[in-house]
């Protein structure tokens, strides 16, 4: 075929370039050397207006070749003139052509229109693997895949590609255990797997996380001999870091005998999915000094690892990349860096990546309602979902799950109330177990505790130990140690050992200075080998991060720290402090009340800052449990003496204080 078929790189987009019908010039224009070579590199490059002049000169000098200039070239790159081109096709004599009804099939696939492409398949006169692959193809792309399966299962006969499109199709759509099952039968037909038919089957056992089946792949992959094929061995990685196991997938990536930009987002995705988000900075610089170029998919990786220690600076260099590299025009990496400055406490800088993109999906709406009920702005959280009403874009359940986060901590019981219903009422969503959890701490926060135990007791969906958690913190915040005991039991009968648990109870019955009880529980937790999990603060300090625990003296500043700390407490003391001995939940005497609070581990990290960052500078610090009452009431203080903006981020919200108040208005 002249010059080879002109490669499908060409989009609906390129068109536009073109307006309007079809006009011939009598006078076409020409470069060097005319042909079908010629007429092909010019679709391929976009040049439209020249390849549609040199058309007609094509059609009169090689009619015999209209087919290969029509399918391989015009119905590849001009799509939104092919309804134009399709009546070239007729009265020319080609809807014969299987070739050209092959690319028509495709075409109006990739316009999405479904019936015309039905029509043309139902008229060609005769067809090919080919001709029903592309149907299926089509079917797939639209999600439509019970006709896929229809014409998939009518097929006298199959070739590979038609194996893979279904399989495709239901990996796509997470129907992993039918692509799987089908794979099965593919294998006992006897047919041979290509690379695409393992990336397929690979990706679906990653989202069953099934290991054994993957296992079972990795061996059809060997010996099929497509071990060291780059698709195949990415695919492969990704299975067993997706499944939990990283040292599998870390060694399949370094058998390879070359490392791509997929294998390497592989490798930055696998150890983000894992937990490991110190990893994924260090494997993305690794990356780049090995010469790869960053994308879309790399950037969402490390933005989301730079979200997860809440390292503002370098998250603010990986932004600079990324704007460098245009990947800020990807709605994916756009509502990475929403998620990443609203957990890094720079909620404004949120605000304006979010109004900077203009083609917002639901996911970037999303983000931006969660980034707002994270920093407890419900009112403005309801305000953007009111906006995504108005302009018509399609709300899910991840939606109303941040709105109801966002009411609850914000107090807004009647609002979360309200979006409850519209959620099931108007957009026919049905509540998963996440939505109840949300109800739940709305009604708890509120006091409503009652209301709350009958949502668990009564939803439809079976209560785990996360929403049972989230019902006791309430009891304590709400001093009903009776409540709390009942709750608990139903707690530590799904997970016996789930220290958090214990605490809460333990925390509930010390506020009502039930210390007989506290030392009870207390004793259950020693006989059951539970400890504690510790609380621990950080703060980023020039691009490194400082860990601090309760009372730790393995500082090398604690000396200096402590005697900062005494001073700063005696100033606060000056100007109304008085600290608030019922935050200590444990019988012990006045003055080691007092040495406690004072070493909290979020004072310890804010005294380190005031320490070292210049006057004025705002003080972001982070804290892997909820914020006590006493360390809430003293950062009102030093805000007010050192005037300074102090934004801490515990376990469940931010809280921005500044010249003595604080955003959550004291509910959280």
């Amino acid at each position: 075929m002249y010059g080879g078929v002109c490669p499908l790189r060409v989009c609906v987009g390129s068109a536009k370039t073109v307006r309007g019908s079809i006009r011939f010039s009598s006078q076409a224009s020409f470069v060097e050397e005319d042909g079908p070579s010629e007429f092909a590199a010019l679709c391929a490059d976009g040049r439209l207006r020249k390849a549609f002049s040199s058309f007609r000169h094509l059609l009169w000098s090689e009619p015999r070749h209209f087919s290969y200039f029509v399918g391989s070239c015009l119905l590849k790159s001009c799509l939104p003139l092919g309804r134009q081109v399709h009546s070239l096709v007729i009265t020319s004599g080609s809807s014969w052509d299987r070739f050209v009804c092959n690319h028509l099939l495709n075409m109006y696939f990739k316009l999405g229109e479904s019936e015309c492409a039905l029509k043309v398949f139902d008229r060609m006169p005769t067809r090919n693997f080919m001709s029903c692959n592309i149907l299926i193809n089509g079917y797939t792309s639209t999600g439509d895949l019970d006709h896929a399966r229809k014409v998939f299962d009518k097929m006298d006969d199959r070739n590979v590609p038609s194996w893979n499109a279904m399989i495709t199709g239901y990996t796509q759509y997470e129907y992993n255990e039918e692509a799987l099952a089908l794979f099965a039968e593919m294998h006992a037909l006897g047919f041979s797997p290509d690379e695409f038919t393992f990336g397929s089957v690979l990706r679906g056992c990653a989202g069953l996380k099934d290991l054994c089946f993957g296992c079972q792949g990795h061996a059809h992959v060997i010996k099929g001999g497509f071990e060291l094929n780059l698709v195949v061995g990415s695919s492969l990685a990704h299975m067993y870091m997706k499944s939990g196991c990283l040292r599998d997938g870390e060694k399949v990536i370094r058998t390879m005998p070359i490392r791509n930009v997929v294998a390497w987002n592989t490798l930055i995705a696998g150890k983000a999915q894992n937990g490991c988000p110190e990893v994924v900075l260090d494997q993305y610089n690794l990356m780049k000094v090995a010469g790869f170029r960053p994308d879309r998919i790399t950037f969402v990786s490390a933005i989301s690892a730079c979200s997860d220690l809440a390292t503002l600076g370098q998250g603010q260099q990986v932004h600079a990349e990324a704007i460098k590299l245009g990947a800020t025009s990807v709605t994916g990496v756009v509502s990475s860096l929403v998620s990443m400055y609203s957990r890094c406490g720079c909620l404004e800088e949120s605000r304006r990546a979010f109004g900077e993109k203009i083609d917002a999906d639901v996911v970037l709406w999303s983000s931006m309602i969660a980034a707002y009920g994270f920093h407890g702005r419900g009112d403005e959280a309801i305000q953007l979902y009111e906006r995504m009403e108005k302009e018509n874009v399609e709300v899910n359940d991840v939606t109303f799950l941040s709105l109801l986060y966002a009411c609850s901590h914000s107090g807004l019981k009647d609002d979360g109330k309200r979006l409850f219903d519209v959620m099931v009422e108007k957009h026919g969503l049905q509540p998963q177990l996440q939505h109840y959890t949300c109800m739940v701490d709305l009604l708890g926060r509120s006091g409503c505790l009652d209301e709350a135990e009958e949502t668990v007791r009564t939803m439809p969906v079976k209560a785990d130990v996360v929403i049972w958690k989230t019902l006791l913190s309430a009891c304590k915040i709400h001093k009903n140690a009776d409540m709390a005991r009942r709750v608990a039991e139903e707690v530590l009968r799904i997970d016996p050992q789930d220290s958090a648990s214990y605490v809460l109870l333990s925390n509930a019955n010390a506020s009502v200075e039930r210390w007989l009880e506290v030392s009870k529980v207390r004793k259950s937790m020693k006989d059951r080998q539970v400890k504690k999990e510790p609380g621990v603060s950080w703060v980023e300090i020039k691009n490194q991060i400082y860990e601090f625990s309760m009372a730790a003296k393995s500082h090398p500043f604690s000396d200096e720290i402590d005697e900062y700390l005494k001073e700063l407490t005696d100033e606060m003391k000056l100007v109304g402090y008085v600290p608030n001995m019922s935050a200590i939940l444990h019988d012990m005497e006045q003055e080691e009340k007092e040495y406690n609070l004072a070493h909290h581990s979020e004072k310890l990290a804010i005294a380190y800052a005031l320490m070292n960052t210049p006057p004025g500078t705002p003080i972001r610090v982070m804290k892997n449990l909820r914020v006590c009452d006493d360390c809430h009431i003293a950062i009102k203080y030093i805000t007010r003496i050192r005037n300074r903006e102090i934004i801490v981020r515990d376990a469940t919200r931010f809280h921005h204080f500044k010249d003595g108040q604080c955003s959550c208005r004291d509910y959280w």
